[in-house]
Protein backbone atom coordinates (compact mmCIF):
# COMPACT_ATOMS: atom_id res chain seq x y z
CA UNK A 1 0.00 0.00 0.00
CA UNK A 2 1.52 3.72 -0.94
CA UNK A 3 0.96 6.22 1.84
CA UNK A 4 -0.12 9.59 1.19
CA UNK A 5 3.61 11.84 1.67
CA UNK A 6 1.85 13.29 4.36
CA UNK A 7 1.28 10.12 6.73
CA UNK A 8 4.91 9.01 5.36
CA UNK A 9 6.52 12.42 6.81
CA UNK A 10 4.30 11.72 10.01
CA UNK A 11 5.28 8.24 10.44
CA UNK A 12 9.21 9.17 9.52
CA UNK A 13 8.81 11.75 12.15
CA UNK A 14 7.68 9.36 14.74
CA UNK A 15 10.14 6.63 14.21
CA UNK A 16 13.70 9.64 14.40
CA UNK A 17 11.60 10.76 17.76
CA UNK A 18 11.27 7.48 19.17
CA UNK A 19 15.01 6.39 17.95
CA UNK A 20 15.99 9.19 19.73
CA UNK A 21 14.26 8.72 23.34
CA UNK A 22 16.53 6.39 24.77
CA UNK A 23 19.65 8.30 24.06
CA UNK A 24 17.64 11.65 26.13
CA UNK A 25 16.91 9.42 28.46
CA UNK A 26 20.31 8.17 28.92
CA UNK A 27 21.64 11.81 29.21
CA UNK A 28 19.15 12.41 31.77
CA UNK A 29 19.96 9.65 33.43
CA UNK A 30 23.76 10.27 33.35
CA UNK A 31 25.80 9.69 35.46
CA UNK A 32 24.64 6.74 37.30
CA UNK A 33 27.80 5.70 38.45
CA UNK A 34 31.21 7.21 39.06
CA UNK A 35 33.24 8.44 36.33
CA UNK A 36 36.64 8.44 35.65
CA UNK A 37 39.24 12.23 34.45
CA UNK A 38 42.22 10.82 33.59
CA UNK A 39 45.34 12.82 34.20
CA UNK A 40 48.22 12.71 32.31
CA UNK A 41 50.54 14.06 34.97
CA UNK A 42 51.52 12.86 38.96
CA UNK A 43 49.00 14.32 41.19
CA UNK A 44 49.98 17.58 43.10
CA UNK A 45 50.59 19.86 39.37
CA UNK A 46 48.60 22.49 37.26
CA UNK A 47 46.64 19.87 35.56
CA UNK A 48 46.09 17.89 38.94
CA UNK A 49 44.78 20.44 40.98
CA UNK A 50 42.22 21.67 37.59
CA UNK A 51 41.12 18.38 37.69
CA UNK A 52 40.15 17.90 41.42
CA UNK A 53 38.64 21.40 41.18
CA UNK A 54 36.61 20.59 38.42
CA UNK A 55 35.68 16.60 39.47
CA UNK A 56 35.04 18.02 42.62
CA UNK A 57 32.48 20.43 41.43
CA UNK A 58 30.50 18.38 38.87
CA UNK A 59 30.31 15.37 41.76
CA UNK A 60 28.31 17.97 43.90
CA UNK A 61 26.58 19.01 40.93
CA UNK A 62 25.18 15.93 39.14
CA UNK A 63 25.59 13.08 42.20
CA UNK A 64 28.02 10.92 41.49
CA UNK A 65 31.57 10.88 41.82
CA UNK A 66 34.03 12.26 38.88
CA UNK A 67 37.58 10.30 40.36
CA UNK A 68 40.96 11.45 39.29
CA UNK A 69 43.07 9.18 38.02
CA UNK A 70 46.84 9.98 37.26
CA UNK A 71 48.31 7.76 34.23
CA UNK A 72 51.61 10.43 33.95
CA UNK A 73 54.39 9.88 31.20
CA UNK A 74 54.93 10.53 27.71
CA UNK A 75 53.79 14.17 28.05
CA UNK A 76 49.65 13.38 28.36
CA UNK A 77 49.70 10.29 25.76
CA UNK A 78 49.39 7.57 27.80
CA UNK A 79 45.89 9.16 29.46
CA UNK A 80 44.96 10.71 26.14
CA UNK A 81 45.20 7.26 24.52
CA UNK A 82 43.62 5.46 27.94
CA UNK A 83 40.28 7.97 27.14
CA UNK A 84 40.85 7.25 23.51
CA UNK A 85 40.29 3.30 23.72
CA UNK A 86 37.47 4.11 26.48
CA UNK A 87 33.51 3.43 25.75
CA UNK A 88 32.28 6.64 24.55
CA UNK A 89 29.56 6.59 27.19
CA UNK A 90 30.89 9.67 29.17
CA UNK A 91 32.18 7.82 31.95
CA UNK A 92 35.76 7.94 31.25
CA UNK A 93 36.86 11.73 30.29
CA UNK A 94 40.23 13.43 30.00
CA UNK A 95 41.63 16.63 31.33
CA UNK A 96 43.36 18.08 27.97
CA UNK A 97 45.85 20.28 28.00
CA UNK A 98 48.21 22.60 25.99
CA UNK A 99 50.57 19.38 25.84
CA UNK A 100 47.81 17.53 23.78
CA UNK A 101 48.12 20.04 20.81
CA UNK A 102 51.83 19.94 20.85
CA UNK A 103 52.07 16.20 20.66
CA UNK A 104 50.08 16.25 17.44
CA UNK A 105 53.49 17.81 15.80
CA UNK A 106 56.37 16.89 18.45
CA UNK A 107 55.43 13.29 18.45
CA UNK A 108 55.61 11.62 14.83
CA UNK A 109 54.14 8.44 15.36
CA UNK A 110 51.18 8.24 17.97
CA UNK A 111 47.81 5.54 18.23
CA UNK A 112 45.88 8.58 18.05
CA UNK A 113 45.26 11.37 16.45
CA UNK A 114 44.04 14.16 19.10
CA UNK A 115 41.60 16.49 17.30
CA UNK A 116 40.09 13.35 15.18
CA UNK A 117 39.70 10.48 18.46
CA UNK A 118 39.29 13.41 21.29
CA UNK A 119 35.45 15.23 21.26
CA UNK A 120 35.84 18.63 23.04
CA UNK A 121 33.35 19.07 25.77
CA UNK A 122 34.06 22.41 27.95
CA UNK A 123 37.08 24.61 28.16
CA UNK A 124 38.29 25.19 32.37
CA UNK A 125 40.62 28.01 32.26
CA UNK A 126 43.70 29.54 31.01
CA UNK A 127 46.32 30.25 32.65
CA UNK A 128 50.09 32.28 32.10
CA UNK A 129 53.27 30.38 32.37
CA UNK A 130 55.46 32.01 34.66
CA UNK A 131 59.35 32.63 34.02
CA UNK A 132 60.84 31.78 37.79
CA UNK A 133 64.22 31.26 38.91
CA UNK A 134 65.77 29.91 42.51
CA UNK A 135 66.86 32.43 44.32
CA UNK A 136 70.47 31.66 43.77
CA UNK A 137 70.10 32.74 40.36
CA UNK A 138 71.68 36.51 40.43
CA UNK A 139 68.95 37.89 37.19
CA UNK A 140 66.37 40.16 39.18
CA UNK A 141 64.38 40.64 35.92
CA UNK A 142 63.89 39.11 32.46
CA UNK A 143 66.63 41.31 30.89
CA UNK A 144 69.25 40.28 33.44
CA UNK A 145 68.74 36.39 33.08
CA UNK A 146 68.72 37.16 29.09
CA UNK A 147 72.42 38.81 29.74
CA UNK A 148 73.33 36.30 32.56
CA UNK A 149 72.43 33.05 30.52
CA UNK A 150 74.60 34.08 27.59
CA UNK A 151 77.40 35.00 29.36
CA UNK A 152 76.72 31.31 30.41
CA UNK A 153 76.03 29.32 27.80
CA UNK A 154 74.90 25.80 28.84
CA UNK A 155 75.20 26.12 32.00
CA UNK A 156 71.97 26.99 32.97
CA UNK A 157 69.25 24.25 33.39
CA UNK A 158 65.55 24.74 32.17
CA UNK A 159 63.18 22.23 34.24
CA UNK A 160 60.45 21.34 32.26
CA UNK A 161 57.21 19.13 33.08
CA UNK A 162 58.40 16.78 30.17
CA UNK A 163 59.50 16.71 26.47
CA UNK A 164 56.42 18.62 24.69
CA UNK A 165 54.82 19.63 27.61
CA UNK A 166 53.50 23.54 27.49
CA UNK A 167 56.15 24.78 29.83
CA UNK A 168 58.70 22.75 27.70
CA UNK A 169 57.51 24.62 24.56
CA UNK A 170 57.55 28.00 26.22
CA UNK A 171 61.18 27.72 27.16
CA UNK A 172 62.20 26.32 23.62
CA UNK A 173 60.39 29.68 22.41
CA UNK A 174 61.88 31.97 24.44
CA UNK A 175 65.56 30.26 23.50
CA UNK A 176 64.35 30.82 20.09
CA UNK A 177 63.57 34.38 20.21
CA UNK A 178 66.55 35.51 22.73
CA UNK A 179 69.24 32.97 21.29
CA UNK A 180 70.48 31.89 24.70
CA UNK A 181 71.72 27.96 25.22
CA UNK A 182 70.34 26.45 28.30
CA UNK A 183 70.23 22.51 28.77
CA UNK A 184 66.72 20.97 29.02
CA UNK A 185 65.72 19.00 31.93
CA UNK A 186 62.77 17.39 31.65
CA UNK A 187 60.61 15.76 34.64
CA UNK A 188 57.69 13.50 34.77
CA UNK A 189 55.11 16.08 36.25
CA UNK A 190 55.09 19.75 37.31
CA UNK A 191 55.89 18.86 41.02
CA UNK A 192 59.13 17.00 40.58
CA UNK A 193 60.51 19.64 38.30
CA UNK A 194 59.58 22.16 41.04
CA UNK A 195 61.14 20.32 43.71
CA UNK A 196 64.22 20.56 41.93
CA UNK A 197 63.95 24.12 41.10
CA UNK A 198 63.16 24.91 44.84
CA UNK A 199 66.18 22.89 45.64
CA UNK A 200 68.57 24.50 42.90
CA UNK A 201 69.46 21.30 41.36
CA UNK A 202 67.77 23.45 38.21
CA UNK A 203 68.03 27.25 38.07
CA UNK A 204 64.51 27.73 35.85
CA UNK A 205 60.98 26.80 34.49
CA UNK A 206 58.53 28.47 32.21
CA UNK A 207 56.03 27.24 35.02
CA UNK A 208 51.95 27.19 34.64
CA UNK A 209 51.47 30.08 37.59
CA UNK A 210 48.89 27.60 39.47
CA UNK A 211 51.72 25.04 40.66
CA UNK A 212 53.82 28.07 41.44
CA UNK A 213 51.79 31.42 42.70
CA UNK A 214 52.53 30.08 46.22
CA UNK A 215 55.86 29.94 46.02
CA UNK A 216 56.38 33.24 44.29
CA UNK A 217 54.23 34.83 47.08
CA UNK A 218 56.53 33.65 49.58
CA UNK A 219 59.54 34.03 48.08
CA UNK A 220 60.62 30.67 47.70
CA UNK A 221 61.20 31.15 43.80
CA UNK A 222 61.54 34.20 41.72
CA UNK A 223 59.48 35.66 39.23
CA UNK A 224 60.81 37.58 36.34
CA UNK A 225 57.98 37.26 33.73
CA UNK A 226 54.60 35.90 32.78
CA UNK A 227 54.24 34.87 29.23
CA UNK A 228 50.79 36.51 28.26
CA UNK A 229 50.45 39.38 26.62
CA UNK A 230 48.78 41.12 29.62
CA UNK A 231 49.81 40.68 33.07
CA UNK A 232 48.01 38.70 35.58
CA UNK A 233 45.50 39.81 37.81
CA UNK A 234 46.81 37.18 40.43
CA UNK A 235 50.66 38.49 40.42
CA UNK A 236 50.18 42.33 39.29
CA UNK A 237 53.59 43.05 39.89
CA UNK A 238 55.15 40.99 37.32
CA UNK A 239 56.05 42.09 34.00
CA UNK A 240 55.00 41.08 30.67
CA UNK A 241 58.07 38.68 29.24
CA UNK A 242 56.80 39.89 25.69
CA UNK A 243 57.50 43.90 26.82
CA UNK A 244 61.27 42.24 26.86
CA UNK A 245 61.35 39.87 24.12
CA UNK A 246 59.38 40.88 21.23
CA UNK A 247 56.68 38.90 19.62
CA UNK A 248 56.88 36.81 22.60
CA UNK A 249 53.20 35.18 23.95
CA UNK A 250 52.38 31.53 25.65
CA UNK A 251 49.94 30.06 27.99
CA UNK A 252 47.94 26.95 29.43
CA UNK A 253 44.69 26.15 29.06
CA UNK A 254 43.27 23.37 30.68
CA UNK A 255 39.55 21.41 29.51
CA UNK A 256 37.43 18.56 29.34
CA UNK A 257 37.40 16.09 26.34
CA UNK A 258 35.84 12.43 25.94
CA UNK A 259 35.99 9.80 23.25
CA UNK A 260 34.62 11.46 19.55
CA UNK A 261 31.63 9.23 19.50
CA UNK A 262 30.20 10.62 23.07
CA UNK A 263 26.25 11.37 22.62
CA UNK A 264 26.09 14.93 22.15
CA UNK A 265 22.97 15.26 24.96
CA UNK A 266 25.83 13.82 27.42
CA UNK A 267 28.37 16.14 26.20
CA UNK A 268 25.84 19.03 26.40
CA UNK A 269 24.92 18.38 29.66
CA UNK A 270 28.70 18.11 30.87
CA UNK A 271 29.00 21.45 29.15
CA UNK A 272 26.33 23.10 31.17
CA UNK A 273 27.35 21.89 34.33
CA UNK A 274 31.30 23.44 34.06
CA UNK A 275 30.48 26.77 32.61
CA UNK A 276 28.04 27.06 35.83
CA UNK A 277 30.78 26.87 37.78
CA UNK A 278 32.26 30.37 36.04
CA UNK A 279 29.47 31.86 37.66
CA UNK A 280 29.18 30.24 41.17
CA UNK A 281 31.17 32.83 43.51
CA UNK A 282 33.28 30.31 45.29
CA UNK A 283 34.39 28.85 41.86
CA UNK A 284 35.35 32.19 40.45
CA UNK A 285 37.57 32.58 43.41
CA UNK A 286 39.73 29.83 43.31
CA UNK A 287 39.63 29.76 39.39
CA UNK A 288 41.23 33.81 39.37
CA UNK A 289 42.55 34.32 42.90
CA UNK A 290 44.13 30.89 43.80
CA UNK A 291 45.09 29.35 40.19
CA UNK A 292 45.46 32.92 38.53
CA UNK A 293 43.71 32.01 35.39
CA UNK A 294 41.14 32.98 33.13
CA UNK A 295 37.75 30.82 32.68
CA UNK A 296 36.93 29.42 29.32
CA UNK A 297 33.28 29.72 29.08
CA UNK A 298 31.63 28.52 25.66
CA UNK A 299 30.43 25.41 23.85
CA UNK A 300 32.41 22.52 22.29
CA UNK A 301 32.58 24.15 19.77
CA UNK A 302 34.37 26.85 21.15
CA UNK A 303 37.05 25.01 22.62
CA UNK A 304 37.74 22.95 19.84
CA UNK A 305 38.48 25.73 17.88
CA UNK A 306 40.62 26.68 20.96
CA UNK A 307 42.19 23.48 20.73
CA UNK A 308 42.83 23.75 16.46
CA UNK A 309 44.57 27.29 16.67
CA UNK A 310 46.44 25.90 19.28
CA UNK A 311 48.00 22.62 17.95
CA UNK A 312 48.58 24.90 14.30
CA UNK A 313 50.72 27.71 16.62
CA UNK A 314 52.96 24.99 18.67
CA UNK A 315 53.33 23.30 14.94
CA UNK A 316 55.00 26.06 13.48
CA UNK A 317 57.39 26.45 16.94
CA UNK A 318 58.12 22.26 17.52
CA UNK A 319 58.81 22.79 12.96
CA UNK A 320 61.48 25.81 13.78
CA UNK A 321 63.05 24.78 16.38
CA UNK A 322 63.56 21.20 14.83
CA UNK A 323 63.01 19.13 18.29
CA UNK A 324 60.81 15.89 18.26
CA UNK A 325 60.02 13.14 20.91
CA UNK A 326 62.90 11.10 22.27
Amino acid sequence: MKLPRRQFLHLAASSAALTALPRIARAQAYPTRPVRIMVGYVAGGPTDIVARLIGQWLSERLGQQFVVENRPGAANTIATAEVVRAPPDGYTLLLATTAATVNMTFYEKLSFNFIRDIGPVAGVIRVPYVMVVNPSVPAKTAPEFIAYAKANPGKINMASSGNGGGDHMSGELFKMLTGVSMVHVPYRGNAPALTDLLGGQVQVNFAPLPSVIEYIRTGKLRALAVTTTQRSEALPEVPVLGDFVPGYEASAFYGVGAPRSTPAEIVNKLNKEINAAFIDPGMKVRLADDLGGTPLAGSPADFGKLIADEAAKWAKVVKSVGIRAE
